[in-house]
């Protein structure tokens, strides 16, 4: 029977979360839900001098959002905790120790200053210096003293790193469940830093001890960790463990040219690379959820960054990814970032929202606009559902409906073209007319007042292009009888006599 299915989604706390990070957790949690399995969230922090305060708390917050909590974590279901490496340290220099006793290891005495000089020597012969079978027994290494000698050295304080013992010779056949076959000689990979004479692991060793404690069943990390599959799958061999079955994910392209997405194209093409809004003391770079996106949106398009689920179907819930998601219709090329296409699908989500939860938004930009006139909650869902079909976010609605708070004090050049010198007479009986109607909704002002220009065969031109200038100071807006609704009578007679008066 195979073993039940545990996902992590495993970041280092060193600033804020890449849009690439998030797309590696969302794959995690997809194939967790779809399998029954768990998703849990290890914080890898060995490496303290790049820790960033606020980092971790940052990431915690981002996947919430996101609606992708993991089901274990730091203070959440402990199963396996602690789910912070920092607080994991004391596990690992006994599994150092073992692969030392195994022989798939070794004490490396090598100065920063002698490692350098072998660099420089090997590139002034035209060589690059690989750390490995070819030289880990001329160099300053347990290899070639004896255990005395090394206890010693140990014992007096020196500075040392353990090292993995790479195998010689060997052809190492990987499976990786999106890329298939994957090849690698043992011959060409150096010797990695396995643990630090800080008594700190390097990633490598406290990563492969983290997931076999913690139970992992699949590793699903980003094409980066790659190279990093073969020292993997040997370590658990060397600790006689079953290795987790493996997907490396395509990675995530820059939207022109070639290469990785990065911060900097973000800060050029003027679009988030980052889940949430991360601020410093040089400056806030911004975030998907300010900039105005929902985190359905968010989910939907990086869950079609290098996947799909074989259809031309492009709008997924969350639940619906679960249930479709499959690792195996992953691509193994890279996928073209689209920032244009992201707003799409988030016009897409924002027709999906009720007009009042859209109000709701809404009304918090209309409170910081210090204007006086006052609409309800209802009337402000009316405005939202005259506006949204053109809006792709929520912080377009009021420059495309400022005229239902503001009346206009000055009218659009080209369109007073069609102010005549009888239109305001026009616009005097236009007042009277509306001044008569006591049903003031959108379709009875519109049936009286149509019924007036054709009882007194008054062209349609010479009357509804003016009234819009009046209610608005130009020739835009939705339906010119939905804004005399939500505005009032009151309020459309008052900007038909200043129209009058000031054109």
């Amino acid at each position: 029977m195979s073993k039940p299915v545990r996902v992590r989604f495993a970041p280092s706390p060193t600033g804020p979360l890449h849009i690439g990070g998030v797309r590696t957790a969302l794959f995690n949690y997809l194939f967790a839900k779809k399998n029954g399995g768990t998703f849990y969230l290890r914080i890898e922090d060995t490496d303290q001098n790049r820790f960033v305060p606020g980092a971790e708390e940052y990431i915690l917050e981002a996947l919430e959002w996101l609606g992708i909590s993991p089901e274990e974590t730091i203070g959440k279901n402990e199963k396996f905790g602690p789910y912070r490496q920092s607080e994991r340290k004391h596990l690992y220099k006994q599994y150092a120790d073992l692969l030392i006793e195994s022989g798939n290891a070794y004490y490396a005495f090598d100065t920063a200053e002698s490692l350098d000089a072998h660099r420089k020597q090997h590139e002034a012969e035209g060589k690059t210096f690989i750390y490995n079978h070819h030289n880990r027994e001329k160099l300053d290494t347990s290899l070639v003293l004896t255990e005395a000698e090394t206890a010693k050295r140990i014992a007096n304080n020196e500075d040392y790193v353990i090292r993995f013992k790479t195998p010689v010779n060997e052809t190492l056949h990987l499976k990786d469940i999106i890329r298939g076959e994957v090849k690698f000689e043992t011959n060409l990979l150096d010797d990695k830093v396995l643990f630090k004479s800080d008594g700190m692991p390097t990633y490598h060793l406290a990563n492969i001890v983290d997931d076999h404690l913690m139970e992992t069943s699949h590793v699903i990390r980003g094409e980066e960790w790659l190279p990093s599959m073969p020292l993997h799958v040997m370590l658990y061999r060397a600790f006689r463990w079953d290795a987790p079955e493996f997907a490396h994910l395509p990675l995530i392209l820059k939207p022109i040219g070639n290469g990785k997405l990065s911060k900097r194209d973000g800060d050029k093409m003027g679009f988030p690379v980052f889940p949430l809004e991360w601020k410093t003391s040089e400056g806030v770079s911004s975030g998907y959820r300010e900039k105005g996106f929902f985190p359905e949106t968010v989910v939907n398009f990086l869950a079609l960054l290098g996947w799909n689920d074989g259809t031309e179907k492009e709008l997924f819930s969350l639940e619906e990814l679960t249930q479709v998601f499959d690792l195996k219709r992953v691509h193994k090329s890279g996928a073209k970032f689209d920032p244009e296409k992201n707003k799409w699908f988030n016009h897409q989500y924002l027709m999906k929202q009720e007009d009042l939860v859209l109000a709701e938004q809404f009304s918090k930009i209309i409170e910081s606009k210090d204007l006086n006139r006052y609409f309800s909650l209802v009337d402000l869902a009316k405005i939202v559902s005259l506006i949204k079909e053109r809006a792709d976010f929520v912080s377009e609605f009021y420059d495309m409906s400022d005229f239902f708070f503001i009346a206009p004090t000055t009218y659009d050049e080209k369109a007073s073209k069609n102010w005549k010198a009888e239109t305001p007479a026009l616009m005097q009986e236009l007042i009277s007319v509306l001044e008569e109607i006591s049903d003031f909704t959108s379709v009875n002002i519109e049936t009286i007042v149509k019924d007036w220009m054709t009882k007194n065969e008054i062209g349609m031109g010479k009357v509804m292009q003016p009234f819009r200038l009046s209610l608005v100071g130009a020739l835009k807006g939705p339906h010119l009888f939905d804004i005399v609704e939500v505005i009032g009578k009151q309020e459309t007679i008052s900007r038909l006599q200043n129209a009058i008066n000031t054109l």
